[in-house]
């Protein structure tokens, strides 16, 4: 079942964090993030999943900037986000969508007990100019059945800025 925008107003501070929280940015059953104007490209031709990859960091002017095509740009949410009882879900807005622009390639699924900011994977069909603090996602909540562990993986857990892929992590052990 999903929370409806009445029901993650009245969980705020209790079993849901949205740091910050403004109400117009609540939806029938979602909730709208903005976009931050921090933004990360990879350096390197050619990426390794064995290891951590250079990256470099791009800021988007309040006049915006023209993204290109072809090109991967890691970005975040300008809001926190957690919950230790509910799974949240991000989906691009329909209308960012409807201008050929992606914020997650596969990345919309989260896990019980996530807390950080939420890392976009923004891509684009055609050149697009963006702006800082659009609202370009939507936040929803489903519920669980069952026990469950909370996520609790020390990657990217209360994170504090755009995360690159940590996945070299996985092939230390």
């Amino acid at each position: 079942m999903i929370l409806s925008g009445k029901e993650i107003k009245k969980k705020l501070g209790k079993e849901i964090v949205i740091e910050p929280f403004s109400e117009n940015q609540l939806n029938p059953n979602s909730y709208n993030l903005r976009l931050h104007n921090e933004l990360l490209v990879y350096d390197e031709p050619i990426l390794d999943m064995k290891k951590e990859n250079k990256v470099k960091k791009l800021f988007i002017p309040e006049e915006g900037l023209v993204l290109e095509t072809g090109k991967l740009y890691l970005g975040r949410t300008v809001e926190f986000t957690g919950t230790n009882k509910y799974v949240p879900m991000l989906e691009g807005r329909s209308s960012i969508g409807r201008l050929g622009l992606f914020i997650h390639v596969t990345a919309g699924f989260g896990d019980v007990g996530f807390h950080g900011f939420w890392t976009l994977e923004i891509f684009c069909v055609q050149p697009i100019k963006i702006y800082p603090g659009v609202e370009i996602c939507q936040i929803y909540y489903h519920s669980i059945e069952g026990e469950y562990d909370e996520y609790c993986s020390g990657k990217y857990q209360n994170n504090e800025g755009v995360q690159p892929s940590l996945l070299y992590k996985d092939f230390e052990s």
